[in-house]
C-alpha cells in the first residue's frame, strides 16, 4: 500500500468535499430568508469537515493537535446533520436525499471516529 502523500488521497476527505458540494448545490434553492440563517450555516459546516480535515492531515506530528482537529470535524459533520434536520423539516429538501446525506455525514463522522482512535497509523 502507498503511503498518502496529502490530506486530498484520504477518502474522508473525498467524501467530505463532495458532500459539501452536494449541499451547496441543494441550498441554491433554499429561499432567500434563509440566506443568512440555514443556508449560511449550513454551507459552513459542510466546508468545515474537509477544511479540519486538511488541517489535521499536516498536524499529524502532534498526535493530540491530530486528533483535536479530526474532533473539531467530526463536530463539524454533526452540526451539519443538524442543518440537514431542519432542512427536511422545513420541507426544503425531500426524505430521500435527507436520508442520503445524513448517511455520507454517518460515514464520515466513523471514519473520523477510527483515525481519532489510531492517530499513530497517521503520524510522521
Amino acid at each position: 500500500m502507498e503511503k498518502i502523500k496529502t490530506h486530498r488521497e484520504l477518502k474522508v476527505y473525498q467524501q467530505a468535499f463532495q458532500s459539501a458540494l452536494k449541499i451547496y448545490e441543494l441550498s441554491i434553492n433554499f429561499p432567500k430568508e434563509e440566506t443568512y440563517s440555514l443556508t449560511d450555516q449550513i454551507r459552513r459546516s459542510s466546508r468545515s469537515v474537509s477544511a479540519n480535515i486538511s488541517e489535521a492531515f499536516r498536524r499529524r506530528k502532534y498526535p493530540k493537535s491530530f486528533s483535536n482537529k479530526l474532533n473539531e470535524s467530526e463536530a463539524e459533520a454533526a452540526e451539519t446533520q443538524n442543518w440537514l434536520d431542519f432542512s427536511l423539516a422545513c420541507k426544503y429538501i425531500s426524505d430521500t436525499v435527507h436520508s442520503q446525506l445524513d448517511q455520507e455525514y454517518e460515514n464520515i463522522i466513523g471514519m473520523l471516529v477510527n483515525m481519532q482512535k489510531h492517530p499513530e497509523k497517521w503520524s510522521i
